[in-house]
């Protein structure tokens, strides 16, 4: 994970999380605010779980430092993770689009163009509540659930994906492998919160002479990201 206590101090290319190494996703890089516990886990669930839409504003800052992290530039496809229609009506929104807009509006980076693309990306399939699946459990349960309805409209395209939390990465891989089975030249991931141990693994001379490194309290940085 991006931080900004870690910023710097690795090389992206050279720092690699075990689950990455072993199964690469199909994204370039995934990046978070912050971890998914204190002020940041309730401000949250006020715009997740009890509609206060104006927690929007403050947690899209927070997410908008996080894009600039991934030093995008150019032409860049922001797609929100989709809900399934149903389950967005009953919440009245989609808090992944919510933190999108709101972060495209306050993105410090000048050199980059994030251009709304919602609707390039869409949940297909109804899913179980993925809180109490394994990992595995998770990937099974997305297979199909996502699709992009115009490829055409997607290739070539650099992709950034918006969620709220990142917690395997099982949603986070399928959304990326389907984009860029459907054509985007590279997908990214940009979350607001994570709920991972901040471990990540560095490799100093290849395979044989990797060591762990283990952050402290502050948010850990990684060219990937486990799943």
């Amino acid at each position: 994970m991006e931080s900004d206590r870690f910023a710097g101090q690795f090389a992206a290319a050279d720092v690699l999380c075990t689950t990455c190494r072993f199964v690469p996703p199909s994204f370039e890089r995934a990046t978070a605010f912050g971890v998914y516990k204190d002020e940041l886990r309730t401000l949250v669930h006020l715009l997740k779980y009890e509609r206060v839409r104006a927690a929007a504003k403050p947690l899209g800052k927070m997410l908008a430092r996080a894009i600039d992290m991934l030093e995008l530039t150019g032409d860049v496809a922001m797609i929100a993770v989709p809900l399934y229609p149903t389950k967005e009506r009953q919440r009245g929104y989609n808090q992944a689009m919510l933190l999108a807009d709101a972060a495209a509006r306050l993105t410090g980076r000048t050199n980059v163009r994030l251009r709304a693309a919602h609707g390039l990306l869409r949940r297909v399939r109804d899913t179980e509540s993925q809180f109490a699946l394994s990992s595995k459990g998770r990937r099974t349960n997305l297979r199909g659930a996502f699709a992009v309805p115009d490829a055409s409209a997607i290739s070539g395209r650099t992709v950034l994906l918006i969620d709220d939390i990142y917690t395997t990465g099982a949603t986070a891989r399928e959304c990326a492998r389907v984009l860029v089975r459907a054509g985007a030249a590279k997908v990214f991931v940009a979350t607001l919160a994570r709920a991972q141990t901040e471990r990540v693994e560095r490799w100093d001379a290849g395979f044989e002479t990797a060591k762990l490194e283990v952050s402290g309290n502050g948010l850990a940085q990684t060219g990937r990201i486990a799943t």
